[in-house]
């Protein structure tokens, strides 16, 4: 097994346990946090699997840097409009917590 083959599959299993938690976790900034995982896995493989030749190829690697310097500015973003969503809502989840609590 080469380096290049055990960084995309360890790539693949960021990408893995990102989509997890973000699929299972209802808490805005975990949901943010498991997608930027998700996009660290894919630049992770995306740099793996970039071989030609047994020598990296420079254009992935000129995009992956590309893609990081694009995704720190989309975390930016999603944590602004997470933090005015939280402001005017008071809610840290997209769906409003059902109470039980009724008196009958």
């Amino acid at each position: 097994m080469s380096a290049s083959l055990l960084y995309a599959l360890a790539g693949v299993v960021l990408c893995g346990i990102g989509l997890f938690g973000f699929i299972t976790l209802a808490h805005l900034l975990r949901k943010l946090l498991a997608f930027n995982l998700i996009g660290s896995g894919v630049f992770l493989a995306l740099v793996g699997l970039a071989q030609r030749h047994g020598e990296p190829d420079p254009v992935p690697q000129a995009l992956v840097l590309t893609g990081i310097v694009v995704a720190i500015a989309a975390t930016a973003l999603a944590v602004v409009l997470i933090r005015r969503y939280f402001h005017l809502s008071g809610l840290t989840t997209l769906k409003p917590e059902i109470r039980e609590d009724r008196a009958e």
